[in-house]
This record gives C-alpha cells, sequence and structure tokens, in this order.
C-alpha cells in the first residue's frame, strides 16, 4: 500500500539513504537462524526486548500514518501482549531489556521531526522491519514449541 500510494517502493535510493532507525532485528552476530534458537532463552529476551522496543516506532505509525490507525492500535496492542507473554517465558524476566520513558520519549522526538516526505519513508522502513522481525519471531516460536514444554 505505501509504494503506491506514496510512491515509497524497496529499492528507492532515497529510502536506503535514510534508513538510520536502529531498529530491532537478529543480526549476523546472533549466527544463523538455528545457532541463535539454541541458545532459547537468549533467543526469547531477544524477541521481547525487540518487541518492546517496537511499541515507540508503532506508536509513531500509528499517529502519523493517520488512514490505518485502528489497524496499527490494534497491531500495537497484540505486540505489547506478545512482548509480555514472551517475558513471562524467559527464566529471569528481569532481563529483557525495555526502554525506558525517557528514551521512548526521545526517540519518539526524534522520529516526529520528520519531514513530511521523510515520514513516508521513516513508516515503510518501520512496517517493513517489523514485519521481517515478526517472521523470525513466528519461526523462533514455532521452533522453541517444538523443543520445549511450552504452550504459546
Amino acid at each position: 500500500q505505501m509504494c503506491e500510494k506514496f510512491t515509497v517502493c524497496e529499492n528507492s535510493m532515497e529510502m536506503l539513504l535514510h534508513n538510520n532507525l536502529n531498529l530491532p532485528k537478529v543480526t549476523e552476530e546472533d549466527g544463523d537462524f538455528l545457532t541463535f534458537l539454541s541458545f532459547q532463552d537468549k533467543c526469547l529476551r531477544k524477541i521481547s526486548s525487540g518487541l518492546y522496543t517496537f511499541q515507540t516506532y508503532l506508536k509513531y505509525v500509528q499517529e502519523t500514518f493517520t488512514s490505518e490507525n485502528q489497524n496499527v492500535e490494534s497491531l500495537s496492542y497484540s505486540t505489547e501482549h506478545l512482548a509480555r507473554t514472551v517475558r513471562q517465558m524467559v527464566m529471569n524476566p528481569e532481563e529483557v531489556i525495555i526502554p525506558d520513558a525517557a528514551t521512548q520519549e526521545s526517540l519518539y522526538t526524534k522520529l516526529k521531526s520528520s519531514k513530511a516526505w521523510t515520514e513516508k519513508i521513516t513508516i515503510h522502513l518501520i512496517l517493513r522491519d517489523f514485519t521481517s522481525f515478526m517472521e523470525k519471531t513466528v519461526r523462533a516460536v514455532r521452533y522453541l514449541k517444538n523443543t520445549r514444554s511450552f504452550s504459546v
């Protein structure tokens, strides 16, 4: 929808130049996916922390991409619920990094200072990286569900 409505497309050179959002990801340093999953508790901590971090980005998307406000609100609520659920599965839930209010406010202020054209790119990047993060989260949870005795 973003590509069609705002002509903000995946391979746009301008988009690549503006991707300094520092969104949560599974990176090369985490190793390949199966190695990453072999450290199950670490995996759950990273997923939960990433989901909590995405909350600020989703708040920005919700307030900026107003035509999809209800959908993003629902997505944000579900993401927060999933973050809490995954956090409860961690052996020591206090080790899950949850951004404090000052960090969230600082990030939100930075996001809101974007120009109108950059807003569209920022929304696209947030949603693209959130989708990628959630795809990895689903695979991780399925893998963990099959190898640990817990229900999701």
